[in-house]
Protein backbone atom coordinates (compact mmCIF):
# COMPACT_ATOMS: atom_id res chain seq x y z
CA UNK A 1 0.00 0.00 0.00
CA UNK A 2 1.22 3.66 -0.86
CA UNK A 3 0.23 6.87 -1.47
CA UNK A 4 1.39 10.32 -3.14
CA UNK A 5 1.02 13.20 -0.55
CA UNK A 6 1.69 16.61 -1.10
CA UNK A 7 3.84 17.76 1.95
CA UNK A 8 5.40 21.53 1.75
CA UNK A 9 4.87 22.07 -1.86
CA UNK A 10 6.64 18.91 -2.99
CA UNK A 11 5.15 15.73 -3.62
CA UNK A 12 6.41 12.49 -2.28
CA UNK A 13 5.49 8.73 -2.94
CA UNK A 14 5.36 7.30 0.64
CA UNK A 15 4.84 3.48 2.32
CA UNK A 16 4.37 3.00 6.05
CA UNK A 17 7.52 2.71 7.73
CA UNK A 18 9.31 5.07 5.11
CA UNK A 19 11.67 7.61 6.15
CA UNK A 20 11.98 11.00 3.71
CA UNK A 21 13.35 14.21 3.83
CA UNK A 22 11.03 17.12 3.85
CA UNK A 23 11.66 21.11 3.41
CA UNK A 24 11.80 22.29 7.10
CA UNK A 25 8.54 21.91 9.28
CA UNK A 26 7.60 24.21 11.81
CA UNK A 27 6.69 21.19 14.38
CA UNK A 28 9.56 20.12 17.16
CA UNK A 29 11.03 17.02 16.82
CA UNK A 30 9.37 13.82 18.17
CA UNK A 31 5.80 15.81 17.26
CA UNK A 32 3.30 13.82 15.37
CA UNK A 33 2.29 15.52 12.14
CA UNK A 34 -0.58 15.01 9.47
CA UNK A 35 -0.88 15.35 5.60
CA UNK A 36 -4.28 16.15 4.76
CA UNK A 37 -3.36 16.65 0.99
CA UNK A 38 -3.63 13.16 -0.60
CA UNK A 39 -3.68 13.06 -4.27
CA UNK A 40 -3.54 9.02 -4.65
CA UNK A 41 -4.26 5.83 -2.85
CA UNK A 42 -3.29 2.44 -4.30
CA UNK A 43 -4.62 -0.58 -1.65
CA UNK A 44 -3.34 -3.85 -2.96
CA UNK A 45 -4.33 -3.00 -6.50
CA UNK A 46 -7.44 -1.17 -5.60
CA UNK A 47 -6.78 2.85 -6.46
CA UNK A 48 -8.38 5.65 -5.55
CA UNK A 49 -7.65 8.73 -7.33
CA UNK A 50 -8.51 12.31 -5.65
CA UNK A 51 -10.27 15.35 -7.44
CA UNK A 52 -7.81 16.94 -7.31
CA UNK A 53 -7.82 15.34 -3.20
CA UNK A 54 -9.47 12.12 -1.47
CA UNK A 55 -11.14 13.63 1.08
CA UNK A 56 -10.82 12.09 4.32
CA UNK A 57 -7.52 10.69 3.27
CA UNK A 58 -4.70 11.20 5.62
CA UNK A 59 -1.22 9.97 6.25
CA UNK A 60 0.16 10.52 9.54
CA UNK A 61 4.21 10.82 10.32
CA UNK A 62 6.73 11.92 13.15
CA UNK A 63 9.84 14.33 12.89
CA UNK A 64 12.55 12.61 13.88
CA UNK A 65 14.71 15.72 13.49
CA UNK A 66 16.01 19.04 11.93
CA UNK A 67 18.70 19.29 9.94
CA UNK A 68 20.52 20.90 6.94
CA UNK A 69 20.97 19.15 3.48
CA UNK A 70 24.67 18.77 1.70
CA UNK A 71 26.00 21.70 0.12
CA UNK A 72 25.45 22.91 -3.23
CA UNK A 73 27.55 24.97 -5.24
CA UNK A 74 26.21 27.74 -7.36
CA UNK A 75 28.67 29.21 -9.77
CA UNK A 76 28.44 32.54 -11.82
CA UNK A 77 30.52 33.41 -14.36
CA UNK A 78 30.41 35.86 -17.27
CA UNK A 79 32.52 35.50 -20.39
CA UNK A 80 35.27 37.96 -21.25
CA UNK A 81 34.19 40.34 -18.54
CA UNK A 82 36.29 38.74 -15.78
CA UNK A 83 33.58 38.17 -13.48
CA UNK A 84 33.36 34.62 -11.43
CA UNK A 85 31.34 34.00 -7.89
CA UNK A 86 31.11 31.26 -6.29
CA UNK A 87 28.07 30.37 -3.55
CA UNK A 88 27.89 27.82 -1.43
CA UNK A 89 24.10 26.28 -0.24
CA UNK A 90 22.48 24.48 2.54
CA UNK A 91 19.09 23.54 2.17
CA UNK A 92 16.86 23.45 6.08
CA UNK A 93 15.19 20.13 5.51
CA UNK A 94 13.22 17.67 8.10
CA UNK A 95 13.70 13.59 8.57
CA UNK A 96 9.95 12.53 8.79
CA UNK A 97 8.66 8.89 9.12
CA UNK A 98 5.16 8.18 8.19
CA UNK A 99 3.66 6.06 10.66
CA UNK A 100 0.05 5.40 8.69
CA UNK A 101 -1.87 5.86 5.57
CA UNK A 102 -5.58 6.25 6.41
CA UNK A 103 -8.42 6.28 3.38
CA UNK A 104 -11.20 7.77 5.83
CA UNK A 105 -9.94 8.85 9.15
CA UNK A 106 -12.12 9.24 12.03
CA UNK A 107 -11.32 12.62 12.89
CA UNK A 108 -12.29 13.73 9.40
CA UNK A 109 -15.55 12.33 9.79
CA UNK A 110 -16.38 13.87 13.26
CA UNK A 111 -15.15 17.08 11.83
CA UNK A 112 -18.00 16.47 9.17
CA UNK A 113 -20.45 15.98 11.78
CA UNK A 114 -19.69 19.30 13.71
CA UNK A 115 -20.56 20.57 10.66
CA UNK A 116 -24.04 20.48 10.52
CA UNK A 117 -24.79 21.78 14.13
CA UNK A 118 -22.63 25.02 13.34
CA UNK A 119 -25.21 25.63 10.60
CA UNK A 120 -28.24 25.15 12.71
CA UNK A 121 -26.60 27.78 15.05
CA UNK A 122 -26.40 30.33 12.30
CA UNK A 123 -29.78 29.29 11.09
CA UNK A 124 -31.09 30.28 14.79
CA UNK A 125 -29.57 33.58 14.62
CA UNK A 126 -30.85 34.33 11.53
CA UNK A 127 -34.80 33.67 12.56
CA UNK A 128 -34.47 35.58 16.17
CA UNK A 129 -37.01 38.22 15.60
CA UNK A 130 -35.62 41.65 15.03
CA UNK A 131 -37.03 43.43 17.81
CA UNK A 132 -34.01 42.71 19.82
CA UNK A 133 -31.75 45.40 18.07
CA UNK A 134 -31.68 48.61 20.10
CA UNK A 135 -34.55 51.08 19.65
CA UNK A 136 -33.96 54.27 17.70
CA UNK A 137 -33.45 57.43 19.39
CA UNK A 138 -36.95 59.44 19.47
CA UNK A 139 -36.69 62.19 17.29
CA UNK A 140 -36.33 65.85 18.69
CA UNK A 141 -39.06 67.78 18.15
CA UNK A 142 -38.20 70.80 15.61
CA UNK A 143 -37.40 74.14 18.09
CA UNK A 144 -39.97 76.46 15.92
CA UNK A 145 -38.33 80.36 15.67
CA UNK A 146 -40.58 83.13 17.03
CA UNK A 147 -42.60 85.23 14.83
CA UNK A 148 -41.18 88.33 15.81
CA UNK A 149 -37.66 87.08 14.60
CA UNK A 150 -39.47 87.15 10.96
CA UNK A 151 -39.60 90.08 9.06
CA UNK A 152 -42.66 91.67 8.63
CA UNK A 153 -44.36 91.68 5.29
CA UNK A 154 -47.25 94.64 4.75
CA UNK A 155 -44.38 97.33 5.85
CA UNK A 156 -45.50 100.02 3.47
CA UNK A 157 -42.50 100.91 1.07
CA UNK A 158 -41.08 104.10 1.72
CA UNK A 159 -41.61 107.09 -1.17
CA UNK A 160 -39.26 109.64 -1.79
CA UNK A 161 -39.69 113.51 -1.56
CA UNK A 162 -40.89 114.59 -4.88
CA UNK A 163 -38.04 117.50 -4.76
CA UNK A 164 -35.11 114.88 -4.91
CA UNK A 165 -36.58 114.26 -8.71
CA UNK A 166 -35.61 116.06 -11.92
CA UNK A 167 -37.99 118.80 -13.14
CA UNK A 168 -39.07 117.00 -16.43
CA UNK A 169 -40.81 120.33 -18.02
CA UNK A 170 -37.94 122.61 -18.08
CA UNK A 171 -37.17 123.67 -21.59
CA UNK A 172 -33.72 122.52 -22.98
CA UNK A 173 -30.69 124.78 -23.01
CA UNK A 174 -30.01 126.40 -26.18
CA UNK A 175 -26.79 126.96 -27.43
CA UNK A 176 -26.04 130.43 -29.48
CA UNK A 177 -25.43 129.86 -33.09
CA UNK A 178 -21.75 130.59 -34.00
CA UNK A 179 -21.09 133.48 -36.11
CA UNK A 180 -20.98 132.69 -39.83
CA UNK A 181 -17.22 133.64 -40.79
CA UNK A 182 -17.30 132.66 -44.46
CA UNK A 183 -19.27 135.23 -46.26
CA UNK A 184 -15.82 137.71 -45.25
CA UNK A 185 -13.42 135.36 -46.54
CA UNK A 186 -15.80 135.41 -49.51
CA UNK A 187 -15.80 139.25 -50.03
CA UNK A 188 -12.22 139.73 -49.31
CA UNK A 189 -11.85 137.12 -51.94
CA UNK A 190 -13.66 138.81 -54.44
CA UNK A 191 -12.40 142.69 -53.30
CA UNK A 192 -8.35 141.40 -54.22
CA UNK A 193 -10.10 139.95 -57.36
CA UNK A 194 -11.64 143.14 -58.25
CA UNK A 195 -8.21 144.73 -57.74
CA UNK A 196 -6.41 142.67 -59.73
CA UNK A 197 -8.50 143.27 -62.41
CA UNK A 198 -8.00 147.01 -62.94
CA UNK A 199 -4.29 146.32 -62.96
CA UNK A 200 -4.56 144.33 -65.99
CA UNK A 201 -6.33 147.16 -67.44
CA UNK A 202 -3.99 149.37 -66.91
CA UNK A 203 -1.22 147.02 -68.03
CA UNK A 204 -3.00 146.51 -71.28
CA UNK A 205 -3.52 150.08 -71.72
CA UNK A 206 0.26 150.92 -70.96
CA UNK A 207 1.52 148.53 -74.03
CA UNK A 208 0.11 150.29 -76.82
CA UNK A 209 1.81 153.83 -75.43
CA UNK A 210 5.32 151.69 -75.65
CA UNK A 211 4.10 150.95 -79.34
CA UNK A 212 3.89 154.10 -80.05
CA UNK A 213 7.05 155.85 -78.91
CA UNK A 214 8.63 152.82 -80.73
CA UNK A 215 7.45 153.85 -84.27
CA UNK A 216 8.15 157.77 -83.29
CA UNK A 217 11.44 157.09 -82.78
CA UNK A 218 11.74 154.82 -86.13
Amino acid sequence: MYAIVEIAGQQFKVEKKQEIFVHRLEGKEGSKVEFSDVLLIDNNGKVNVGTPVIKGAVVSARILEHMKGDKVLVFKKKRRKGYQKLNGHRQYMSKVLIENILEKAPKAAAKKEEKPASAKATADKKEAPKAAAKPKAAAKPKTKKPASAKAPADKPAVKKPASAKAPADKPAAKKPAAKKAAPKAAAKKTATKKDDKPASAKATADKPADNATCKKEK
